[in-house]
């Protein structure tokens, strides 16, 4: 087995991140520990979680940026992402309230009623379908990481996977046995549906009072009498083994329960600049896509301004997306601009050491990429932009691969940019022949 830095618990009383004191510890898992601490700066409690298996570093910085992007009533607030001398830390707003663990505990073994344990999974729905939707996986869905707050439940404490290297022979997913999906358990794909398992496992838990036991032929309405059939053929798709045959969606979950999702406002991941080059469904669909076909953190579409051939990055997906959208760079600046100029494309195994690398740019977004592919836009044998992709969420570096496939992309992205009937009739150029404004 290969060795691995394991942090130290934290005391009570510490100081990490110049601003945080840690009060008590919450909770703790295999890739990290939570703890409540007071925040300085905010005069507020928060939850902090701290990195204990440090050689994965760059993944935990990686999707601690994402993560801190998303916007819902449903999905809890991540505040900050900071390094110290005592580790790495992402941190959460300390939802007030109790997670469905302890009310269970509080049941002494038993379940909660039907109608409490299906509104609680719908409000879960809820939370898990805005994040699917921004290409996110929770990877522990379990009672005890859905908090019954003031206005329901919201989904806390994401989980990240654990990659072991070959000699540890496999993939191992972080997640909590019995909730976790077998597909993940197996070192196989994480996907939504991996999701619908743990909610699936979470539903039979708050009715039974212990989770279910994987391929056990035990039926709920044995535990529990008085299940409706429905409500047990349910609950029995979500816990399919293979997740090909198990329910697609937490929105069609929620749907054969019997309680629609109610579409609480969640904020996109991806953004435009006010009057881009096409319409800003397809430029933000575009980096989305981008975004969830290649894993990545951040994805965006820069074009070439044909009035100042300074590149215009017209649309982004993920961390960052707000402070580089509308950005413009002189002519050949950084790794876009030279992948433009020589019309051809670039895997950038770290960014950070590359000479092409826009530093001052990039340090002005707040987000620092660690791997990035970049690949022209071409019309003909002239690139009018570039589709860049942002740091693997495996903490992987992008390679030869991921250009190939990523061209591909590019390839299509242009067409639907020419064949959409309300986009401008060339890129870069609107149909009165003037570039509009970023």
């Amino acid at each position: 087995m290969s060795s691995v830095e394991v942090q130290a618990p934290l005391p009570p009383g510490i100081e990490v991140g110049a601003r945080y004191t840690v009060e008590a510890p919450i909770s703790s898992g295999a890739m990290g520990a939570v703890y409540r601490a007071r925040d300085a700066q905010t005069d507020s409690d928060v939850a902090i979680k701290r990195l204990i298996d440090t050689q994965h570093a760059a993944r935990f910085e990686i999707e601690a940026r994402l993560l801190a992007h998303l916007r819902h009533p449903r999905v809890v607030r991540v505040t900050d992402y900071f390094q110290d001398a005592t580790g790495q830390y992402l941190v959460m707003h300390l939802v007030e309230g109790t997670d469905l663990g302890v009310l269970l505990k509080r049941r002494g073994g038993g379940g909660l009623p039907l109608d409490d344990a299906i509104r609680h999974v719908s409000q879960a729905c809820e939370a898990l379908d805005y994040v699917h939707d921004q290409h996110i996986v929770h990877r522990d869905v379990k009672p005890q990481n859905l908090i019954d707050g003031t206005d329901g439940v919201v989904l806390v404490d994401f989980g990240i996977a654990r990659e072991l290297s070959e000699e540890d022979q496999g993939t191992v997913g972080i997640g909590t046995p019995r909730f976790m999906a077998p597909e993940v358990f197996a070192g196989g794909t994480v996907s939504a549906r991996s999701d619908v398992f743990g909610l699936a496992a979470t539903l039979w838990t708050l009715i039974a009072g212990k989770p279910p036991v994987y391929a056990d032929p035990t039926k709920l309405s044995d535990l529990v009498p008085g299940v409706p059939e429905e409500l047990e053929q349910t609950i029995t798709a979500g816990l399919e083994l293979i997740p090909e045959r198990r329910v697609a969606s937490v929105a069609a979950f929620a749907r054969a329960l019997g309680s629609p999702m109610r579409r609480q406002a969640g904020e996109s991941l991806a953004i435009s600049v006010e009057r881009p080059y096409a319409p800003r469904t397809l430029m933000e669909g575009i980096v989305r896509a981008a975004a969830g076909v290649f894993e990545a953190a951040a994805a965006s579409i820069s074009l070439t301004d044909r009035t100042t051939d300074e590149l215009v990055y017209q649309a982004a997906w993920g961390a960052g997306a707000r402070e580089i959208v509308g950005v413009r760079l002189p002519p050949g600046a950084g790794i876009a601009g030279s992948v433009i100029a020589k019309c051809e494309a670039g895997a950038v195994h770290d960014c950070r050491t590359d000479p092409r690398f826009a530093a001052q740019i990039a340090a002005g977004t707040g987000y620092v990429p660690h791997t990035m592919a970049v690949v022209p836009l071409k019309r003909g044998d002239r690139a009018i932009g570039a589709l860049s992709i942002l740091d693997r969420r495996d903490g992987e570096s992008y390679g030869a691969d991921d250009l190939e496939r990523a061209a591909l992309f590019a390839e299509l992205a242009v067409t639907a940019l020419d064949a959409d009937p309300g986009a401008f009739t060339s890129l870069g150029e609107t149909r009165l022949g003037t570039p509009p404004s970023a």
